[in-house]
């Protein structure tokens, strides 16, 4: 389940923002500016394709008292106070690549599996079939089970790489959210929660620190002397207000899919390296098994052939599976008896 949420929820979520903000982006109007003397068209696209800018010690003044919108200040010439802002454009291309990473996994794992497992379970995940079509094809799984009993390591230890992919990909893609958002995305979350605890005369959403609303742009243009003219406009930035709502859910969604992923692999290092529990696993897999044929059968067979038979119990009848592997189990200590023998 948490290897589905990393590869089909998390996928459409970021391929929703990416649609979601294009359309937003191209569709509508991303940024509006205010100024004086010169075409607004002109100055809108300028201000888009180049960066607006805001400064950051203007976020913690009096709004409407000390400046007009929070971030947006004189800066008296100091260029280096400023704070710009050039990401905004590219934000539905980095989702639809972090949608694309989501994936991965996914793909690689269905190039590995090769539907192996829809071939063993050939139809059995419903009962609603003939007696003899059930009883050849539980032979003909049996029949490959031992035959190639011992060989389906690289199987699980091929899924299980998957599911570290996952976590590195979350990690990674985490890192590089961050530096896209010059380190402010890694603490974003924590101070939208701890924006509704702080007092009113002391509150800086967060989320306009990140995500502005209102920037300023400068354009320079010569006059009718050749003189370099400068034109100080005000940019609203309506497109941010889709922005902080998509990131803020994501960083949330993100963080939680992280600690689930920690988890999960937790447990499969538990299923390695813990044989012990594999016995019981299989129980609860399917209650109508006894805890006795769990064992058996688990000291017999490798990681790889239990993770097959954990695996197929998923995917098939519940009362087909009990009898398929009560019959295992006994064909299992037939060969093996054989071999003794032998």
């Amino acid at each position: 389940m948490v290897f589905r949420m990393h590869n089909h929820f998390t996928t459409v979520l970021l391929f929703t923002c990416s649609i979601v903000l294009t359309a937003t982006q191209y569709v509508g109007n991303p940024i509006s500016c205010i100024v004086q003397g010169l075409p607004q068209h002109a100055i809108n696209t300028y201000c888009w394709i180049t960066s607006t800018f805001t400064m950051p010690d203007a976020f913690n003044r009096q709004v409407g008292v000390e400046v007009a919108h929070p971030g947006v200040a004189n800066d008296f010439g100091d260029v280096d106070a400023r704070k710009y802002y050039t990401y905004y454009q590219w934000v539905c291309f980095v989702l639809f690549f972090q949608a694309t990473l989501c994936y991965l996994p996914k793909w690689l794992w269905g190039l590995w599996e090769g539907g192996l497992m829809s071939a063993l379970v050939m139809g059995m995940n419903h009962g609603m079939d003939t007696k003899d079509n059930i009883t050849k094809k539980k032979s003909a799984l049996m029949d490959y089970l031992i035959m190639h009993i011992r060989s389906h390591n690289t199987y699980v230890y091929r899924y299980f790489a998957c599911e570290v992919l996952c976590l590195i990909n979350i990690f990674g893609q985490l890192y590089l959210m961050n530096r896209f958002f010059d380190g402010e995305f890694f603490s974003y979350g924590l101070r939208v929660l701890q924006f509704s605890d702080t007092p009113q005369e002391e509150r800086v959403d967060p989320m306009v620190y990140v995500f502005p609303r209102v920037t300023k742009c400068i354009f320079h243009k010569y006059g009718a002397s050749g003189t370099i003219q400068q034109h100080d406009s005000l940019c609203i930035l309506p497109l941010n207000i889709v922005n902080e709502k998509a990131y803020i859910f994501i960083w949330f969604w993100f963080f939680l899919l992280a600690i689930m992923l920690i988890c999960l692999l937790v447990y499969r290092a538990i299923i390695i390296f813990a044989p012990t529990i594999r016995p019981r696993l299989l129980h609860l897999s399917t209650r109508l098994l006894p805890i006795e044929t769990c064992q058996s059968i688990s000291k017999k067979v490798d990681l790889g052939d239990w993770w097959i038979l954990y695996i197929l119990s998923t995917n098939m009848d519940s009362l087909l599976y009990k009898d398929f592997l009560m019959e295992f189990t006994k064909k299992m200590a037939n060969t093996n008896s054989k071999s003794a023998n032998v």
